[in-house]
């Protein structure tokens, strides 16, 4: 029937089959040593990336020539914000938008009326001078609010 192999053909043959899964595992081991090297290297720069984001949207220099409001802010509790407050607060907000929107003076004129709404709710500043009476003899013309530049 079949030839008996020797013993020693069967060894060096186990061997061999030894040798190429060592072989194996030790390149699935490089691999994945290449693999976590590389994984860290974008880690570090997705990381500079976004303190570089931070510090592109950091106004925290602006401060000093923003006046001081401390005083006029109350203190808000924090609202927990769920899916239910979460909810409402969108419902509230999206009826106000559509009043908004809907409101005559806004459809007239949008910038207009969102300069006198916050002329109307943000606080006066008391350091303005008074202007002498004698100087506002004559009509007076209605100015046009003036945008900021950039």
């Amino acid at each position: 029937m079949g030839k008996a192999r020797p013993r020693e053909d069967a060894s060096t043959r186990a061997d061999r089959k030894f040798e190429k899964k060592v072989q194996f595992y030790s390149k699935v081991r490089d691999t994945v040593a290449s693999l976590s090297a590389q994984k860290a290297i974008t880690k570090k720069t997705k990381v500079q990336r976004r303190k570089q984001k931070l510090q592109a949207y950091d106004l925290s220099s602006l401060s000093e020539f923003l006046p001081e409001l401390e005083a006029h802010q109350k203190p808000k509790a924090e609202l927990k914000l769920n899916r239910k407050t979460r909810q409402k607060l969108l419902l509230k907000e999206g009826d106000q938008l559509r009043a908004v929107i809907g409101h005559p003076a806004f459809q007239s004129n949008p910038l207009q009326a969102i300069y006198q709404h916050l002329q109307g709710t943000q606080p006066l500043d008391n350091e303005k001078p008074k202007q002498d009476r004698k100087k506002g003899k004559g009509k007076k013309k209605k100015s046009k609010p003036q945008l900021m530049e950039t």
